[in-house]
């Protein structure tokens, strides 16, 4: 656990300075410009899927240290790969950057919340895998200050973060390959019997997750490219994150386990959901004269 412990908090400090670095201020503003996509999709994101990876893990009957892993999967923000993923398939990137910018803040208070909650319900009272105040200042610290220095890198050298965010970038997608594979093989003996349990609850958070971001703002009134964004945000999650409490904070394993099955199962559900939403899409797909490009929005 020492080397977790020292390792991942920097390997997700990397990865959110990544983000930082492609962040500004108009990214957390554009929320004014499309207020209605915005608010399902965060409530989607913050109330509606924790609920639903609640009834999920009651459901199949996960142990109380495993369910409480995948709560905190769920609680976990969208990561980068879903801007990648909504790029792919048409989806309304910028929107994704805005909902990836205001979740992460946002999560600063709904993740422990949620974690804390469940490690209550699932292992009982007398548990320390929860997040108390000292904790809860390292998620703090590991989610917000990479990047608001990222953001600030941005703003006093663009040309500088221009360079670094393709390297960043993809370090960041090394990196949260290395934290799977490093989890599962803290786990390697119990590695067969979790991912018989796991598998299922995984593959059917992700057909939830992905279907919620997509029906639900579409059923409010959301147009279909900024669907496709929710859709990717919703469905892919910071899995590093969810590990990096769960190993480097909480020092529980077998906790990470859940993040490390549904990180590696979600780009695969992503890749064919978002093959099914090309296939569904409307033939005509030229935009109307009178749209405005999402970057000319103040």
């Amino acid at each position: 656990m020492g080397l977790a412990a020292v390792a991942l908090p920097f390997a997700l400090a990397v990865i959110m300075l990544g983000l930082g670095l492609g962040l500004a201020p108009a990214d957390f503003r554009r929320v004014l410009a499309h207020p209605r996509a915005t608010v399902v999709a965060l409530v989607c994101q913050m109330l509606l899927l924790p609920a639903v990876c609640f009834g999920l893990v009651v459901a199949f009957g996960l142990s109380p240290v495993l369910a409480t892993g995948m709560m905190l999967v769920a609680a976990s923000p969208g990561g980068t790969a879903a801007n990648l993923f909504s790029h792919l398939y048409g989806g309304d990137v910028a929107l994704n950057i805005t909902l990836t910018a205001v979740n992460s803040v946002l999560s600063v208070v709904t993740l422990p919340l949620v974690l804390n909650l469940s490690a209550q319900h699932f292992l009982g009272d007398g548990t320390d895998l929860g997040l108390q105040f000292g904790k809860t200042f390292q998620v703090f610290a590991l989610v917000l200050i990479p990047v608001a220095l990222g953001m600030y890198v941005r703003s006093r050298a663009p040309r500088l973060a221009e360079r670094a965010d393709r390297p960043v970038r993809i370090a960041s997608v090394a990196i949260l390959v290395l934290i799977i594979v490093g989890a599962s093989l803290q786990e390697r003996d119990s590695l067969g019997g979790y991912l018989r349990e796991l598998g299922p609850v995984s593959l059917a958070l992700l057909v939830c997750s992905l279907s919620v971001g997509y029906w639900v703002p579409r059923l409010c009134g959301v147009e279909r490219r900024q669907a496709v964004a929710s859709c990717m945000e919703i469905g892919l999650h910071n899995t590093t994150l969810a590990i990096t409490i769960a190993l480097g904070i909480l020092g529980s394993s077998e906790m990470a386990v859940p993040g490390a099955t549904y990180g590696v199962l979600m780009f695969f559900a992503a890749g064919a959901a978002g093959l099914l939403l090309r296939r569904t899409a409307p033939t005509a797909t030229a935009a109307p004269v009178t749209s405005v490009p999402e970057s000319e929005h103040p």
